[in-house]
């Protein structure tokens, strides 16, 4: 029961990331037309899809890597309560991906 959950869960999830990159495209192209007809450039809009499709795959990631390091951090605090610093530190740690993410989109 709890796997075909999970299953529809992750299904769910793809479908609104595909849905999602779908209408990021296409909003870019629409964008890309109108700075082509302004100004002729469009590498500017090409670099911001490119750093949203990168934070887009840090966020991810993160979430994928924070759920089994989330459960074992419990576990080992159910245990050892005195560990739950080295568990938060464990669990926050995939974080720092998604700030090297936004770090792109503001250095653009």
């Amino acid at each position: 029961m709890e796997n075909k959950r999970m299953k529809m869960v992750y299904r769910l999830l793809m479908t609104v990331f595909i849905a999602t990159l779908v209408a990021g495209v296409a909003t870019a192209q629409e964008a890309e037309a109108e700075v082509e007809a302004d100004t002729g450039n469009d590498k500017d809009t090409l670099a911001k899809l490119g750093a949203g499709i990168a934070l887009a795959g840090c966020g991810i990631g993160t979430g994928l890597a924070q759920g089994p390091i989330g459960a074992a951090a419990v576990g080992m605090i159910a245990e050892d309560g005195s560990k739950f610093g080295l568990a938060l530190l464990f669990t926050v740690l995939p974080e720092t991906i998604v700030l090297f993410g936004f770090l792109t989109l503001f250095l653009l």
